[in-house]
């Protein structure tokens, strides 16, 4: 079924860039009455308002504090969400329950909303498909796809609930395995997942940030090339400026029921707190609100849907039933399925540097070789049939050292990088803009051999330039390159005395984001930074 929708004047601003505070997912204060502290999946910052209005009626003050989807799981797998949070609030406790460490942890939920994750269009693509008023299927879309006839938008399965779901829902459809699907399962469809997964032209660590991202290509104000769609949230969908056309996929979806969980931990007020704020947002003012503000579906069946939820009653694909199937599916995307990764780091090594800087550095690239071995450690190493190219630069660019993945055997490729990690000095000056010139010399070598990737910079440094090349001189030269190049988001990573406006310039010209280290360790914003790459 497809639904066409009018632009909407709502604002995305608060679903954008809630997980990229300076430690996002920390605690939010002690326990005390009336408040309830929550770790929360960063979309839900568009509640706010609704839990303002629910203060103000229940007395119950709820804290939130943001995480990604894995990294979320991994805080209740590992306890550490008891010191500090009452309660957890994700789009889905799906993952959760496959984990039997954070199963345990979960006490008593309230299912407050919902949003199926479903394809965005223009309305001028979906007729050029054939697809106006016709209910198509996952095969089909992905028969599309593989053809070329669109390209789309996705976040990154291991960082955001959005991409997960729709990775879970295709592999899930294309299979017909439901509950039992497996690493054999997957191989079997693993050619059809291939070609979805092949119109992918945009990654993103968050749904919002991914649709604005969308929105300013659309419009012209980001140099990358514009993509037809997204795959996103329906809410997200209609809440866009941009006109889209939404298709539900006639064999099933993946929907977010946004379980408000308490933790088998909480205080006997936090549980009381837990009960008085559930019981105002399931009832219907506020489920009513939250439809037209959020334009998620309500929970409460006395509700009716708005007009503006085309397909009233949707087909609820099944989850796979072990946490192996799910990790080993996220797997296969980033070293199989998805378009490979090219990724170069631009390394600031100048004498402000030395000491705990610098190991912090190189602890960050170490992490990224395999070494951290958490949950989200693991899906945010280095990927099989990336490249991935490291220029340190002091006072000048250091020479280029270029790796990549082998997918069937990436371990002395990886250790390869973490030798080079392990070996990086501090010395020098701070030529920034000189060096990032450098690199642009390195991508378009790659890209003319290979210009079928992601293709990222990631810049780090820790102060200001002190190179004879400014910022004004580097954005005439960026305007002077070509479309293939002037296309490369630039990721700065604020650290130590970075140059903030600087920093924010850089990703603005480019179509990047900044990302703030200052506050946490540079480990924390590199794997953040994984889920754009």
């Amino acid at each position: 079924m497809i639904r066409r929708l009018v632009p909407l004047a709502a604002a995305l601003a608060l679903l954008a860039g809630c997980s990229d505070e300076a430690d996002p997912a920390r605690p939010v204060g002690d326990p005390s009455p009336g408040v309830l502290r929550v770790l929360a999946g960063s979309e839900l910052a568009d509640m706010q308002p609704i839990l303002d209005e629910a203060a103000k009626a229940t007395g119950i003050t709820v804290k939130l504090s943001f995480s990604g989807t894995i990294d979320g799981a991994e805080k209740v797998a590992s306890g550490a969400v008891e010191q500090g949070f009452d309660a957890v609030w994700f789009s889905s406790n799906r993952y959760l329950e496959l984990v039997p460490e954070a199963q345990k942890r979960l006490g008593t939920p309230t299912k407050v909303m919902s949003s199926p994750v479903v394809l965005g269009l223009p309305a001028q693509k979906v007729a050029e498909l054939g697809w106006d008023g016709k209910r198509v299927g996952w095969a089909e879309i992905a028969e599309a796809a593989g053809a070329q006839k669109f390209t789309y938008g996705m976040t990154d399965p291991s960082a955001s609930n959005s991409g997960f779901s729709a990775l879970v829902g295709v592999a899930a459809a294309l299979s017909g395995s439901g509950s039992a699907l497996d690493a054999a399962k997957i191989n079997a469809v693993a050619p059809q997942l291939k070609q979805f997964f092949s119109a992918q032209t945009l990654s993103a660590g968050s749904s919002g940030w991914l649709s604005e991202a969308y929105g300013r290509r659309a419009r012209g104000e980001d140099p990358g090339a514009k993509v037809d769609g997204l795959i996103n949230y329906e809410s997200v969908l209609l809440s866009q400026n941009d006109p889209l056309t939404l298709v539900y996929p006639s064999d099933g979806v993946v929907t977010a029921d946004y379980p408000l969980t308490l933790l088998t931990s909480a205080s006997s007020a936090a549980r009381e707190a837990h009960q008085k704020l559930s019981d105002y947002l399931k009832s219907p003012d506020a489920q009513r609100r939250i439809m037209d503000t959020t334009h998620r579906r309500p929970a409460a069946p006395q509700v009716p849907l708005d007009g503006k939820f085309a397909v009233k009653d949707l087909v609820e694909l099944p989850f796979p039933g072990s946490q192996s199937a799910v990790d080993g599916l996220i797997t296969t995307y980033f070293d199989q399925l998805r378009r490979p990764s090219r990724t170069l780091y631009v390394l600031d090594t100048s004498g402000s540097m030395q000491g705990d800087r610098i190991d912090g550095l190189r602890q960050a690239l170490v992490g990224l070789t395999g070494a951290d071995e958490s949950l989200a450690g693991k899906f945010n190493r280095f990927h099989g049939r990336e490249q991935v190219t490291l220029l340190p630069f002091n006072s000048t660019a250091q020479p280029a050292l270029k790796y990549e993945v082998r997918a069937d055997d990436p371990r002395p490729v990886l250790d390869q990088i973490r030798g080079t990690a392990t070996s990086l000095d501090a010395a020098g000056g701070t030529a920034i803009y000189s060096s990032l010139r450098s690199g642009y010399d390195v991508l378009r070598q790659q890209i003319n051999a290979d210009p079928d990737r992601f293709t990222s910079i990631v810049l780090m440094t820790d102060g200001e330039n002190t190179g004879s090349e400014d910022i004004g001189q580097f954005e005439t030269f960026h305007g002077t390159l070509p479309q293939n190049l002037k296309g490369i988001p630039i990721f700065p990573v604020l650290f130590g005395e970075s140059a903030t406006g600087e920093m924010d310039r850089l990703a603005k010209m480019s179509g990047g984001k900044v990302f703030d280290a200052r506050s946490r360790s540079l480990s924390a914003a590199f794997k953040e930074i994984r889920g754009y790459q």
